[in-house]
């Protein structure tokens, strides 16, 4: 049994019970922690020198396309419609295996190296049980813990007229053959949910196969719920879905601006939560992100990044962001004497939301999110000494209003560390040759596509 000890300078729990200490330890057996406190007085094989550091749960990253790291930035400009155009469109549909597992490696490395411990992979460019494979070789390999969420991959035009998008199902063989496969175990660091395109862009036939598939299975499931009523396939669809008691706690929904108050209110009471990215909604939606809407219900949000294509990966400043613009409505709110019942929206509830509220929206609420001894060892430490931090009064508010990911000196997954000092453990060999491969495989991408990513 092989047993880690971190000494910190300030331990965030996230757990209520223990709460917030300063100068104590966290212990670790194998891949749990073991015990939170002070003067621990466990001898163990390993000691981490964190007493210049705030030890945190590792973030959760509840909604990213991780196989679209290559074109990283290229759609800034972008509104929604040209994200669209471009990448589902025509890009998406020239991913082979190799491309898919390339972009999913260099992003979760990127997810560790800012902090996050834990992604959704929200991977819904699959054509062939070779691609969904590579996939998760990638989120294997990397060291993340990671939820691969196998979703129906994008076709060409000429496809695409004999099998619209609207009216596709995932291919009950393919899903089998992961799920009674390589990701059986749902105890394991890389584990498997079912993508559902939903009611706004899906028939709801196709829509009830793919929820019943991910039942039958044991899978939960998520979908895009992004579209105005007026745009959606089925504007009542989820009604018509909660009717039928084919979606609850095993369920996600990712954006939902748009959702009337009655709807929103009926998915909340189901146990459906909602997953917010916020910095990609501001930028495409016409309507605000749920988080204060779903915190006014009682429902703890969830956050993720989306598409990198577009905004930055790192969840430091999507849980910042995230806080301002809840935070702006609440202002207004209460200047209009319409929050007077809520309480006042602090720091330490944007943290809950990129930790235990990611952890529950992945159905791993009871192995991650805190720091709770019998949970996973999953933890960031970060460096309180640096310029940007010090000195720290609070460590909450230094985390969420002033760390980045350039504080992140150690990651823990498993109990296992896969940053220390700053730098990732992976390989740095194999890193730089990945990282070749992957401006390659962009690169052809693109030039396929007739896209001119700008200078």
């Amino acid at each position: 049994m092989a047993r880690t000890l971190i000494t910190c300078g300030w331990i965030v729990s996230m757990d209520p019970a223990l709460g917030d200490l300063q100068n104590a330890d966290i212990l670790i057996e194998d891949d749990r922690i073991v015990a939170v406190g002070r003067q621990l007085g466990a001898k163990a094989h390993t000691v981490i020198d964190g007493r210049d550091m705030i030890a945190m749960p590792g973030l959760v990253n509840a909604h990213l396309h991780t196989w679209q790291t290559g074109m990283r930035s290229i759609g800034s400009e972008w509104r929604s419609g040209e994200y669209f155009k471009y990448i589902h469109g025509d890009m998406a549909t020239r991913f082979g295996p190799q491309d898919n597992y390339l972009g999913n490696l260099i992003g979760a490395l990127n997810q560790i190296d800012c902090g996050c411990t834990t992604l959704l992979d929200y991977c819904h460019n699959i054509t062939t049980t070779e691609q969904a494979e590579r996939s998760i070789d990638a989120l294997e390999d990397s060291g993340i813990r990671a939820v691969f969420t196998l979703g129906a991959g994008k076709l060409s035009p000429a496809q695409e007229a004999l099998e619209p998008f609207e009216r596709r199902v995932n291919p009950r063989d393919r899903v089998e053959r992961i799920r009674k496969g390589r990701l059986t175990s749902d105890d394991a660091r890389v584990t498997m949910a079912l993508a559902v395109a939903g009611p706004h862009w899906a028939e709801m036939g196709p829509t009830r196969i793919n929820l019943r598939l991910a039942r039958d299975l044991g899978l939960r499931s998520s979908s895009h719920a992004t579209k105005r009523p007026a745009l959606a396939i089925d504007p009542r669809g989820y009604f018509t879905l909660l009717d039928e008691k084919l979606i609850g706690d095993d369920h996600t929904i990712v954006h939902g601006n748009y959702l009337g108050d009655e709807e929103l209110a009926r998915l909340v009471d189901a146990g459906v939560m909602a997953i917010s990215t916020v910095q990609c909604e501001l930028r495409a939606y016409a309507a605000d992100p749920l988080v204060w809407r779903v915190r006014a219900l009682g429902q703890i949000p969830a956050l993720g990044v989306d598409v990198e294509p577009t905004v930055s990966g790192e969840m430091f400043r999507e849980m910042h962001v995230a806080l301002l613009h809840a935070q702006s409505i609440e202002v207004r709110a209460r200047a209009a004497n319409a929050a007077q019942n809520m309480p006042p929206l602090v720091s330490r509830e944007a943290l809950g939301w990129a930790t235990i509220g990611g952890a529950r929206a992945l159905g791993l609420e009871r192995q991650i999110g805190s720091l709770t001894p019998g949970k996973k060892a999953d933890i960031a430490l970060l460096r309180a000494s640096d310029l940007n931090l010090f000195p720290v009064y609070d460590p909450i508010v230094s985390i969420v209003e002033q760390a980045g990911p350039g504080n992140v000196d150690t990651v823990l997954i498993d109990g296992v560390v896969r940053k220390q000092g700053g730098r990732l453990l992976f390989p740095a060999d194999v890193l730089s040759q990945r990282k070749r491969e992957l401006q390659e495989s962009a690169a052809r991408i693109m030039r396929e596509a007739g896209y001119v990513a700008a200078a």
